[in-house]
């Protein structure tokens, strides 16, 4: 498995490096403030890791979203099940 892993992050690497001399080429990116001359792919590579990071950040946000409401269910859940064994132990009074 680890031999599997070591081919996987080799062929990451040279598709790396392949993508960069392919994308060598500087671009000028403009901005409000001014504009910078880059190269093309470390621009695509800055652009797709914000994106990652954005997209982490949404995904956090939503999992602590449903991890307290999860959290509120639990509690209503343990009130209940409290509720259902207190009646379960009231004695049955019947009135003849």
């Amino acid at each position: 498995m680890r031999y599997i892993t070591y081919i996987l992050l080799l062929i990451v690497i040279v598709i790396g490096i392949t993508f960069t001399l392919l994308n060598s080429t500087s671009v000028t990116l403009n901005y409000y403030i001014g504009q910078r001359l880059m190269p093309l792919s470390l621009l695509l590579v800055s652009f797709f890791a914000a994106g990652c990071v954005i997209g982490m950040l949404v995904s956090l946000w939503m999992m602590m979203r449903i991890k307290i409401r999860n959290h509120q269910l639990q509690k209503q859940l343990k009130t209940a099940e409290k509720e259902i064994e207190n009646l379960r132990a009231i004695p049955i009074r019947d009135k003849h």
